[in-house]
């Protein structure tokens, strides 16, 4: 049995109804991630197989773009860019799997991260919200409301997002979307031959080896010679040495890509969560199937 679509994801950040306009073409890779688990990296890394470690003939985000993403370009623009694409096509998604048009000709490349990671990661990018950022998710009377200022309390955030959710259908994940939902809809299918479940963890530990299973699946032949310079290209010092060339200004962020590619990092968690936030987070990993929780908290190596 194939996946199929069956929800409707529409909020500040979402529109999953913008995937209805895309027209794919055999072999095209779509990227799906929740959010902070290793989107740009990974869209990086495919950037890389695809045009080498030259400059690139766009900023990332034109090049590949987030879809579902309803607060910045007019869905017409976006489909013209990528239908005048004549490379191989890299789309992003934050979707889960029941909300896209799932199609076996396509490659789908999933990211996933440790929970409470993907948290410390989204405390940093939430918090660098500008008032325009804020303007434009508030913008056309999105469903559900605008999304709300992040609050100064962590513990407090931590809480609700891991026991709020923005969709009738999900536990947590409020203001934003479920990491587990979006894990768990992924990971029923990850027999799928067209489906790669890749870990943030994994891509710290064996930066050059997960590199070369993205390139195996998706297709991508690369002369032995040429890895070292690639995998040296996709660290993350080297994306953030080139931020402003790979994905522009960030205006919309405070501090610009200081702020969108902030650590790069694992276990900063460990830091800040106290022994209540983590009796917290065992109560709700605990619903998660065990080996899809083995995999979130530890990746495929480990």
């Amino acid at each position: 049995m194939l996946p199929s679509r069956t929800r409707t994801y529409r909020h500040h950040h979402l529109d999953s109804t913008r995937w209805d306009a895309v027209r794919h073409r055999p072999g095209d890779i779509v990227v799906s991630t929740s959010a902070k688990a290793g989107t740009t990296w990974t869209q990086r890394i495919l950037s890389l197989l695809i045009f080498g470690t030259g400059p690139l003939p766009d900023k990332l985000s034109r090049l590949s773009p987030w879809i579902d993403c309803r607060y910045v370009d007019p869905l017409d623009e976006v489909t013209a860019r990528i239908e005048a694409q004549t490379h191989r096509r890299f789309l992003k998604t934050h979707l889960p799997l029941d909300a896209l048009p799932f199609d076996e000709t396509v490659r789908y490349v999933v990211v996933g991260r440790d929970s409470r990671d993907v948290f410390m990661s989204l405390w940093n990018h939430y918090g660098g919200y500008t008032d325009a950022m804020y303007e434009l998710l508030a913008a056309g009377d999105p469903p559900g409301g605008p999304l709300p200022r992040r609050p100064d309390d962590l513990h407090w955030l931590w809480s609700q997002w891991l026991t709020r959710a923005s969709f009738p259908w999900e536990a947590d994940g409020w203001p934003f979307w479920s990491h587990h939902y979006h894990a768990a809809s992924w990971w029923e299918f990850r027999h799928l031959e067209n489906i790669l479940l890749v870990h943030y963890n994994d891509l710290l530990a064996d930066l050059e080896g997960e590199m070369r299973r993205i390139a195996a699946h998706v297709g991508i032949t690369v002369a032995e010679e040429s890895w070292p310079v690639l995998v040296d290209a996709a660290r993350f010092e080297s994306m953030k040495r080139e931020a402003a060339g790979l994905l522009g200004p960030m205006d919309r962020f405070a501090g610009g890509t200081e702020t969108f590619l902030y650590k790069g990092t694992n276990g900063r968690w460990r830091a800040v969560l106290t022994e209540e936030d983590l009796a917290l987070y065992g109560q709700v990993a605990g619903s998660l199937d065990p080996a899809l929780r083995a995999w979130l908290e530890s990746g495929r190596l480990g």
